[in-house]
C-alpha cells in the first residue's frame, strides 16, 4: 500500500481522528459524523492505491479506540558470524519475528516468534534497536509500527516446517539473499551485525 503522497496522509490524520471520536464521543449525530469521516477517509485510500474500498476498509479501519502503533519485534541471532533468517512462505527472508500478541511482553513475544518460525529456542540478550518503521522501511504502511530488534542467543532447536516460513539459514553480512524489505532491510540487518560484533553496544532509539 503506496502512501507516500499528501493525500494519503491526510486519509491517515483523518481517519485517526474518526476513530477516536468515534471512541470518545456519545451522541448519536456525532458518532454518525465521525463514522462518515472514517468512511471518506477509506475512499480516499482507495482512491489513491486502487485497492477495493473494503478492502482498504479492513486494513485501515478495522481498530478501536484511541490509535497507536503496533508494536514488531525481531530477533537477530547469530552463529560463527552469520545471522539467522528465515524463508518466508512468499519467497522472500528476513529475521524471524512479528507483530506482539496481546498476552506477550516484547522479549516475550521474541522468543516465541523465532520458536515458531525457526523451531529455535533463544535467550534475549540486549536491545538493539527501538525504532519507528515509517523512518526505515518501506512501502509505508497506513498506520504506525514500532519496530524493536533484539540481540539472541541460540539455546538449541530444530526447524519444523510451518506455515509462515519454510526454512532457515545462516548468512554472512556480504552473500545476504533476498529480504522482506518491508520487515528488515540491509541496513537493519548490517546494525544487528555491528551490535553483535561491539562489546559495548548502545541501544539505538527514534
Amino acid at each position: 500500500m503506496k502512501i507516500d503522497d499528501k493525500i494519503s496522509r491526510w486519509a491517515i490524520e483523518l481517519q485517526s481522528l474518526a476513530q477516536s471520536g468515534l471512541y470518545y464521543s456519545e451522541g448519536v449525530y456525532d458518532q454518525e459524523r465521525y463514522q462518515r469521516i472514517r468512511e471518506i477517509a477509506a475512499e480516499m485510500m482507495a482512491e489513491r492505491t486502487g485497492f477495493p474500498t473494503d478492502k482498504i476498509t479492513h486494513l485501515f479501519c478495522n481498530d478501536t479506540g484511541y490509535q497507536t502503533p503496533k508494536l514488531d519485534t525481531r530477533a537477530a541471532v547469530f552463529k560463527e558470524d552469520k545471522i539467522l533468517l528465515v524463508h518466508e512462505s512468499d519467497g522472500s527472508w528476513s529475521l524471524p519475528g512479528g507483530w506482539c500478541d496481546l498476552d506477550q511482553s516484547p522479549m516475550e513475544n521474541t522468543i516465541k516468534e523465532v520458536k515458531e518460525e525457526a523451531g529455535l529456542d533463544v535467550a534475549v540478550r540486549s536491545v538493539i534497536s527501538v525504532q519507528d518503521r515509517a523512518k526505515h522501511n518501506q512501502p509505508s504502511y497506513a498506520y504506525g509500527v514500532v519496530k524493536i530488534f533484539y540481540l539472541c542467543e541460540s539455546l538449541g532447536g530444530v526447524f519444523v516446517a510451518n506455515i509462515e516460513t519454510t526454512e532457515t539459514g545462516y548468512f554472512a553480512e556480504h552473500e545476504l539473499p533476498g529480504l522482506a524489505e518491508e520487515k528488515c532491510n540491509r541496513e537493519q540487518i548490517e546494525m544487528c551485525f555491528q551490535a553483535y560484533r561491539s562489546q559495548n553496544w548502545v541501544t539505538q532509539f527514534d
